[in-house]
């Protein structure tokens, strides 16, 4: 199994799009729960950890490098 790690601030991609057309998306916030920011209309939600881990597709890294 190969365990993904998510730090504040990685931008990562969506299986699914927000209405908006973004699939891009922002950490803010790890833990139990995810808070995450829209990359397209700066939306922002909480989601349960295991439902962010099953919708991520990829990680595209840090937004600071």
């Amino acid at each position: 199994m190969i365990v993904k790690v998510f730090n504040v601030g990685d931008i990562v991609e969506l299986k699914k799009q927000h209405p908006c057309g973004s699939k891009l998306w922002k950490i803010l916030r790890t833990g139990a729960d995810f808070r995450i920011e829209c990359q397209g209309c700066k939306h922002s939600l909480m989601i349960p950890r295991p439902k962010f881990e099953k919708s991520v597709k990829k990680i595209l890294g840090d937004t600071a490098k």
